[in-house]
């Protein structure tokens, strides 16, 4: 924009509306600025101001014309149609974008040179340092799982480190800026803060040391009694009621409020935290927290929804808050659950009573752990049949809240993946193992520091198998998908994996699922320079991302001889057939179990409570009204039709490769 110098008349209009200035000729004004809106103003430093036209409509449909009105700027360079008014002390070192309205505000300022949270430490996982994950607005829940975890690869972290720094140093300033069509009313102060387009903040106490990475396609919300310091807040978030954070990085849709308290803590795309407490958390995407006596620590969770009082320890009073433990991903935890750190829940499991014995079930996804007597019981597998994760499965991608086009975390949401299916392996073989060692008779199972019933056992090896039947059957049929073979020679080359990547071990980094040779290569590749920014590294995880089911097919091939014996070089059309049938019967057979499960919710039991004051007849009624009848639930109708629609599928490939058996 071409500024001007204000000419003499204009300087003694101003003079006569209670404007003042330190040198009237540090001032310059847009080509078509007039002084009407410009009242009690105090100029210092050099200040740009650009046209007052516009008018803004209040809530209550208030209106105000844009203008400065009681206000201090010390140089600032203030937008067109901006509207500032009533600033208690001074707004200093800012660059204001168009449409902004500022409103009670007391301090408004950058006082150094200053990042705004880039490079900012966050102590995780470890509340006396040596995991730090060095926060910036590009932050993936992927590039802060290795800075965190990788620690055993010192040259990466160094590595990483630098080019953290590099991108903090490139985006230091003395001077803030604040976007355009930005709202900040009824507020603190704001110190050394950076804020993007289409920002609401209004009743915050203080802002200090941060970036808020709002939008117009994600805007942020940062609301009543909000306390932030040394953190950043990606777009689509919402910061409200009297949340308190420090050294803290929120990520992309992430909601935070009602007194929710965090330190040194890392919320990645879609989590909620209310009312609780969080300290040295590496929160990945969508872990959820929503009650008063809940707290959060020194833990890794996805996936997660913490139940009322859950608490963990990661202090033994010896050498202080060392320890730390992971939730895998969609592990859960009860009402007044207690974990004592350092421990590992595997994927998608149940924690439910005080546990104390340090175990690690990451062998064992989808499990119980249940206490009872202040013993551990292991419960393998069970959660497969379970109606609720079947849910929270169909339930997180209709949630992902995220509007922005640049999405930061790259979310696998399948439930069975290579990650958790390779663990299905791992624990059917400990399962048998055990059996085999201890003799199939034994009532209990010792499992590290925790106890298997042997039912649970004989069970957990079932549900294992059912779900790799299901997994590896899902896989063949998609592979084979809308192809008509003539001879089983056909069948096999359409097999082949279309590339070696994928074999070996998979590991889940914070939401993103993928070949752990990737993630070793990508390591590499830091460390030797090759990959030098971060959206080069963020762009490797969108490649990985994106060629997931190339991947799992390589993994899927290789498992087809270890699981069912077929040698998939000379796999025949009626082995195929073989492997859909125990297909078909695994998927119905989970799908039968889930509907079973999903009839406990309609049992007389779960009417208690329902017809207050009535009969029977009254009491199903009411429930009826209030949660509808059981062959009309959503849910159930959805398992229905699932075990019709396989069924149909996997009837269709063998109809259609049938002829060749």
């Amino acid at each position: 924009m071409d500024y001007r110098n204000l000419a003499e008349e204009e300087i003694l209009r101003l003079k006569s509306q209670s404007c003042l200035a330190d040198d009237w000729g540090k001032v310059l004004v847009a080509e078509a600025f007039t002084t009407e809106f410009v009242h009690h103003t105090r100029f210092s430093g050099e200040v740009r101001l650009g046209v007052f036209r516009s008018d803004f409509t209040l809530p209550g449909g208030i209106k105000k014309h844009s203008g400065l009105r009681h206000v201090t700027l010390h140089n600032v360079t203030v937008g067109d149609d901006c509207c500032i008014e009533n600033i208690q002390n001074y707004i200093a070192n800012y660059e204001i974008g168009q449409g902004t309205f500022i409103e009670n505000v007391d301090i408004i300022l950058v006082d150094k040179l200053t990042t705004f949270g880039n490079g900012v430490a966050a102590s995780v996982l470890n509340e006396t340092g040596g995991r730090e994950v060095f926060i910036n607005d590009k932050l993936s829940a992927h590039l802060a799982y290795i800075l965190a975890l990788y620690r055993h690869r010192p040259k990466l972290i160094t590595r990483m480190k630098s080019i953290i720094d590099y991108y903090s140093n490139k985006h230091a300033s003395a001077v803030g800026t604040i976007g355009k069509h930005v709202m900040i009313l009824n507020t603190g102060s704001l110190r050394n803060v950076r804020i993007g387009d289409c920002c609401h903040i209004c009743g915050t106490c203080r802002l200090s040391n941060g970036s808020v990475n709002s939008n117009e396609l994600a805007p942020v919300h940062i609301g009543h009694g909000v306390i932030c310091d040394d953190f950043i807040i990606s777009s689509g978030s919402h910061v409200d009621d009297g949340a308190m954070l420090s050294r803290c990085f929120v990520g992309q849709a992430c909601r935070l409020g009602h007194n929710y308290s965090a330190s040194d803590s890392l919320f990645f795309s879609n989590c909620q935290g209310e009312n609780g407490e969080a300290c040295a958390i590496f929160a990945g995407p969508f872990t959820v927290t929503h009650h008063k006596s809940t707290l959060l620590i020194a833990g890794m969770f996805s996936f997660m929804n913490a139940g009322s009082g859950s608490n963990q320890s990661n202090h033994m009073y010896k050498l202080g808050p060392i320890h730390q433990g992971t939730l895998e991903r969609g592990a859960k935890t009860t009402s007044d659950s207690y974990i004592l750190w350092p421990a590992r829940v595997g994927a998608f499991s149940l924690v439910m009573g005080r546990h104390v014995n340090h175990a690690d079930t990451s062998n064992l996804p989808f499990s119980y752990l249940i206490e009872q007597n202040n013993t551990t019981y292991l419960v393998p597998g069970v959660n497969l049949r379970s109606v609720g994760t079947i849910r929270d499965a169909q339930k997180w991608p209709k949630r992902d809240g995220r509007t922005d086009n640049n999405k930061l975390d790259y979310i696998n949401y399948n439930l069975l993946s290579p990650y958790t299916v390779q663990k299905m392996f791992k624990g059917r073989e400990i399962l048998m193992n055990l059996r085999k060692a201890s003799g199939e008779l034994s009532d209990i199972y010792s499992f590290h520091s925790a106890k298997i019933r042997n039912s649970s056992l004989v069970k957990g090896i079932h549900f294992y198998e059912t779900a790799i039947h299901k997994f590896l059957g899902n896989s063949i049929i998609k592979r084979l998908e809308g192809i008509s073979f003539k001879n089983s020679e056909e069948i096999r080359i359409r097999l082949r994996p279309d590339t070696t990547i994928g074999s070996g071990e998979w590991v889940d980094i914070s939401g993103l699922i993928a070949p752990k040779s990737e993630i070793d290569l990508l390591a590499d590749n830091i460390e030797s320079g090759k990959i030098d920014r971060l959206k080069y590294i963020n762009a490797e995880f969108g490649r990985m991302h994106q060629n997931y089911y190339t991947y799992e097919w390589t993994w899927v091939y290789e498992k087809i001889e270890d699981f069912y014996g077929f040698n998939p070089e000379t796999i025949t059309a009626q082995q195929i057939c073989s492997i859909v049938e125990k297909w078909k019967e695994a998927v119905v057979g989970l799908d039968h179990m889930v509907y079973e499960d999903a009839k406990k919710e309609f049992s007389l039991a779960a009417m208690t409570g329902f017809g207050a004051d009535g009969s029977r007849l009254e009491k199903k009624l009411d429930f009826e009204q209030v949660r509808g009848d059981f062959e009309s639930n959503p849910f159930v109708t959805a398992v229905l039709k699932h075990i019709e629609d396989k069924t149909t599928l996997g009837d269709e490939l063998i109809t259609r490769i049938n002829h060749l058996v």
